[in-house]
């Protein structure tokens, strides 16, 4: 199966959020056609949490929770992004504030 360029990917992953009456913005541009790609969503700036494509035995790749932020540490969160930034530079961020991450998470393809 072939894989969307990366570009293209975030680029219809800002259009649905906004389509779903959120917003998005791109923190870190990564390579442009295989760039990794993370998801940080929240909901009016609180439930923090980082989403990002984890392959399955069945050969999907759905975006699973893999991170949240901690309220007694947020500082640790934005390490965390960080480090990741300077490990791989060709990675993408986006982040996402939006109604129901959850539920727009499992809108995303596999």
């Amino acid at each position: 199966m072939t894989r969307l360029p990366a570009h293209l990917e975030v680029s219809g992953l800002i259009r649905l959020v906004e389509s779903q009456g959120g917003t998005a913005v791109v923190l870190a541009k990564g390579e442009r056609d295989a760039g990794t790609i993370l998801i940080v969503t929240m909901c009016r700036g609180e439930d923090v949490r980082l989403f990002e494509r984890m392959p399955q035995m069945d050969g999907t790749r759905p975006f699973l929770a893999t991170k949240s932020q901690d309220l007694e540490k947020p500082e640790e969160f934005s390490e965390y992004l960080d480090r990741r930034r300077r490990q791989d530079p060709d990675i993408w961020i986006v982040e996402v504030d939006i109604a129901n991450a959850e539920r727009f998470v499992e809108l995303l393809p596999r």
